[in-house]
């Protein structure tokens, strides 16, 4: 997604929604949640807090853990990337009715599930 000079990958857009819902969770909390490779997630905080796009505070009560949050360009950036995906969503189920769109959503479902499931097998 790009939003002027800004480009977010897909893993980037997923972890920065990860911090938006849970601000102040920690690395480790995000590999939890994505079930993703830490060294793998650490770069990519480590390239989003380079960006000034992710704040950094230690944690008040054990400093070797680090809370992170989305920073202002970071919430500015994120919700100009949630408005185009709501854009391209809409465009894309334009002229669905409203059965149609209840059966690409269990469809989905489904899929989503069989994909989740591959990865944890």
């Amino acid at each position: 997604m790009r939003d002027d000079a800004q480009e977010l990958t897909h893993m980037e857009h997923k972890a920065m929604g990860f911090f938006a819902r849970h601000p102040d969770a920690t690395q480790s909390d995000l590999v939890a949640h994505s079930g993703r490779d830490k060294a793998q997630l650490a770069r990519l905080i480590k390239g989003l807090k380079d960006r000034g796009l992710l704040d950094a505070q230690p944690d008040a009560a054990d400093r070797r853990n680090v809370r992170l949050r989305l920073s202002a360009a970071g919430e500015q950036l994120f919700a100009a990337a949630r408005q185009q995906a709501r854009q391209v969503a809409d465009l894309g189920v334009a002229g669905l009715s409203a059965a149609q769109c209840t059966q690409l959503l269990a469809a989905l479902s489904v899929l989503r599930d069989n994909l989740e499931a591959d990865r944890q097998g």
